[in-house]
């Protein structure tokens, strides 16, 4: 191969790859003003490398953004988000939401019902409280996508 064929050759490959690929997904947050935890969880989020854009809104507001995405209301959190296409809603781990972006199951988003103590921003890890996030598929339907101790 001589110098020519090798630099173009080269130059194809980086062309071929997505401009966007390394984008920092953005994390979309709706939740209370008034609500600690879900600040600190956006910062768990933020810390974990995601860009976070964090809206404070009432409750009724917030209500009505999970009824839009269909959240049964046992499948609720206190804050939710968007990424990409998921919502993520309530105290799910960072980590989680980065397997659910690398793997991109057919799924609405994941979950992590109720308020966890030992979940991102309430608490961490040792706080009491094993924990499971939640893929909940187009039909609504739930499974384990991973469980935390």
């Amino acid at each position: 191969m001589n110098r020519r064929v090798f630099l173009m050759s080269g130059t194809a490959a980086a062309l071929a790859r997505p401009i966007f690929a390394d984008a920092v997904p953005v994390i979309k947050v709706l939740k209370s003003p008034t609500c600690g935890c879900c600040t600190a969880w956006v910062e768990h989020v933020r810390q974990a490398g995601f860009a976070v854009e964090a809206q404070d809104i009432d409750q009724d507001a917030l209500y009505a953004f999970k009824d839009r995405l269909q959240i049964a209301p046992e499948l609720a959190g206190c804050h939710t988000a968007v990424v990409g296409d998921y919502f993520i809603e309530g105290h799910v781990p960072a980590s989680d939401i980065k397997r659910l972006l690398a793997e991109q199951p057919v799924a609405r988003g994941l979950t992590v019902p109720g308020m966890p103590m030992s979940s991102p921003g309430m608490g961490g890890a040792g706080a009491g409280d094993i924990f499971d996030t939640l893929l909940v598929g187009s039909d609504g339907a739930t499974s384990v996508f991973a469980s935390h101790s």
